[in-house]
């Protein structure tokens, strides 16, 4: 049995990336922030994950206001410090520098307790792979359709 509650999933991220490596990291939060995020109150859609000193902290990651927060709310959108080994961020900084990848979070849940959030080093898709990722996804359900309607 898991433990695992997941509370926000970027949908989006299979369509317009290629995902590739995939990784557990804690997120450094404020008093109000885990009451709000425990109320799923949490967006993904136009997160990121970028790196300074040595650090990666997740930017554009909105997390709405505790509504019983009073003046000690947080700042929805402020950037988060994530919390990884110090491998892990060097080979992700180096991935982001040299290939051209790009870092996304994937989901964000509650692990013992635990805020975390799942992210993924991915690589943009063009217009033509999302078309073709569609196309292959149709047949798949049509395939899965009739075998269903076979028996």
């Amino acid at each position: 049995m898991s433990a695992r509650k997941v509370i926000a999933f970027n949908r989006k991220a299979s369509h317009e990336y290629f995902l590739e490596d995939r990784f557990e990291a804690g997120i450094q939060l404020q008093g109000t922030e885990i009451k709000a995020l425990r109320q799923g109150h949490v967006q993904l859609k136009d997160a990121y994950i970028s790196f300074r000193n040595h650090e990666a902290f997740v930017k554009e990651m909105h997390i709405t206001a505790y509504a019983f927060g009073n003046r000690f709310n947080h700042d929805e959108t402020r950037i988060r410090k994530l919390l990884l080994h110090k491998n892990e961020i060097l080979k992700l900084e180096q991935k982001v520098k040299l290939k051209g990848y790009t870092i996304i979070p994937i989901s964000v849940y509650l692990e013992k307790g635990l805020a975390k959030i799942e992210i993924a080093l991915a690589k943009g898709k063009d217009l033509h792979d999302k078309r073709n990722a569609q196309k292959e996804k149709d047949a798949k359900r049509e395939i899965e359709k009739a075998m269903k309607n076979r028996y």
